[in-house]
């Protein structure tokens, strides 16, 4: 009963949850899975078009698009009929929804053909996605809701951290569905030291520009680090928050040492900054601390979602999110001393080099499919 035809299903192809499905169906790919990718039909930028279009070469069943509305929308309908009727086409044999929107419209669909005696595996990644709402708020009471209704339509959940898992117990309880702590991996490749640009700034950050990458705390941080020492920041990527951003480093008269250069591929940003800084409130296990460490950079970030468990036995320690007097205190330590910096890098690439790799990812989400398949099939 090994599953051999899989749809991939996500709203936004952006981020680490994009980085995480293309990652993921390229290898399946390569090992003979005839892969389909579903999302939403708005890219970003030219650069998430140029991978899809990338994407849509190495998999046999291509990449398809619909429209995937962020926010509860009356066109839900339409994305959860497209994911149906795509299901039915490609006789998917097992769907894999991603993130809230995606998750929910791979559960949808397969509950309605299951109805129909259509056999079909539903496999779920939160990715953070309704789990990053505070508890307590509407938000979080609606969309907990819906999760609950989703549940009996689950037949197994893959976690990318034991943060994620835990939160998601606490939030819905343990429930008899399926659940596998898998970590994110990274390719072989990845674990090179980049050739830094004459210009490269001594702090780099990367990810989308809304208030959940805490970019505002960061610009705060370096406010004060300013004051006694000249430090530069590269700012990697693009979002809705982009504007204010910068509005923000005008009033903090850091014009001349902060520069937003738009989205690059991480490898390219890289080069850009001579340490990375991950300034989030919230995350689950974010590819670009991965990234980093793989690349031998310096790090500072905060002790948010997952972090913890990627750096977890090394000597490399973390900031709490908000923390703007934190988050300079560590920026000091870093270019004060950037031979002790370089030295815990190499620390944390070796451990992460161990622990974080695409092949064992791939191996225990394609056993957990034929795991789940054959406890549906009891």
């Amino acid at each position: 009963m090994t599953a051999q035809r899989i749809l991939h299903c996500l709203r936004s192809p952006v981020g680490g949850l994009f980085r995480h499905v293309r990652d993921l169906a390229r290898e399946q790919a390569r090992r003979g899975y005839d892969v389909a990718i579903l999302c939403d039909d708005q890219a970003a930028d030219s650069l998430t078009e140029s991978r899809l279009a990338d994407l849509g070469t190495a998999i046999s069943l291509g990449v398809h698009r619909t429209s995937m509305s962020r926010g509860l929308s009356f066109s839900d309908f339409s994305a959860f009929r497209a994911t149906r009727d795509l299901i039915q086409e490609l006789q998917i044999d097992v769907a894999h929804g991603h993130g809230a929107k995606g998750g929910a419209h791979t559960r949808l669909a397969g509950r309605s053909l299951k109805a129909r005696g259509r056999p079909i595996t539903t496999i779920y990644t939160p990715h953070g996605g309704s789990l990053n709402y505070e508890p307590g708020t509407p938000a979080s009471f609606i969309f907990m809701g819906l999760e609950r209704q989703l549940m009996p339509a689950t037949d197994g959940i893959v976690f990318e951290s034991n943060f994620a898992q835990q939160r998601y117990v606490d939030c819905l309880g343990a429930g008899n569905v399926r659940r596998q702590v898998i970590f994110n991996g990274l390719l072989a490749e990845e674990f090179r030291s980049p050739v830094m640009r004459d210009d490269a700034s001594d702090l780099l950050f990367i990810g989308e520009l809304r208030d959940l990458k805490g970019v505002d705390v960061l610009l705060n941080a370096l406010a004060q680090v300013r004051e006694t020492r000249d430090v530069t920041l590269t700012i990697v990527g693009e979002g809705g928050d982009r504007e204010s951003l910068t509005t923000l480093a005008h009033e903090l008269r850091l014009d001349g040492s902060v520069r937003f250069v738009g989205a690059k591929p991480a490898r390219d940003a890289f080069t850009m900054g001579r340490c990375m800084v991950v300034p989030s409130r919230k995350e689950s296990l974010p590819y670009v601390v991965l990234e980093a460490a793989a690349a031998g950079l310096p790090l500072i970030a905060t002790n948010v979602g997952g972090i913890s468990e990627i750096v977890e036995g090394s000597d490399t320690g973390l900031v709490e999110s908000e923390d703007v007097a934190g988050l300079a205190g560590a920026i000091h330590g870093i270019v004060a001393k950037p031979e002790l910096a370089a030295a815990k890098a190499e620390r944390l690439r070796d451990i992460v080099s161990e622990r974080f790799t695409v092949e064992a990812m791939t191996d225990s989400i394609c056993a957990f499919y034929q795991e789940s398949r054959v406890a549906v099939a009891a």
